[in-house]
């Protein structure tokens, strides 16, 4: 049997996040769950950049063993274009985190994007502020703005996206 511990983390989206690693550490928290966001898409995250930010993390006294997320190229999602050279990327990714010792590897194999957020600052009734996703408001940016086609989606969402779009002109 395997026995799983429970560390307090947070999501810290790197050096140029307004919430800094000691503002966590104060928070409680030992962990953070962060990623290479500088890394473009579909590129290999170097031994070297990994570990430079895992001391980073170290030298405030937190801990890195959770990656959210290495980014799924599109190629690879759609398995077009040189998808195998992406893929090859990405192990040789999965290899040196795991040489750093970042134990978890989590990721997001969303379409069009890969996260997608409708709200970044939605205000709960408490005043706190999260993040909030609407597919009205995704359909709206999906078939408005991107343009592809709106044959994924029924008839009443379209409708319903229609309606909030031009209330919103």
């Amino acid at each position: 049997m395997r026995l799983y511990r429970f560390q307090q983390s947070f999501r810290w989206f790197g050096p140029n996040d307004p919430v800094s690693l000691s503002d966590i550490r104060m928070a409680g928290c030992t962990h953070v769950v962060t990623a290479l966001h500088e890394i473009p898409n579909g590129e290999v995250w170097p031994f070297e950049k990994i570990e430079q930010r895992r001391q980073e993390i170290e030298r405030a006294g937190l801990k890195w063993e959770v990656v959210e997320s290495i980014p799924v190229h599109e190629n690879i999602k759609k398995r077009s274009g040189d998808f195998e050279k992406f893929i090859d990327a990405y192990k040789q990714s999965m290899i040196n985190l795991a040489k750093a010792g970042v134990k978890v590897i989590t990721y997001n194999f969303m379409p069009v994007l890969d996260w997608t957020r409708t709200q970044l600052e939605f205000e709960l009734s408490t005043a706190a502020k999260a993040l909030r996703f609407d597919m009205i408001d995704y359909i709206l940016f999906d078939v408005f703005i991107l343009k592809r086609p709106d044959t994924l989606y029924s008839a009443d969402v379209l409708e319903k996206a229609k309606e909030r779009s031009w209330s919103h002109s």
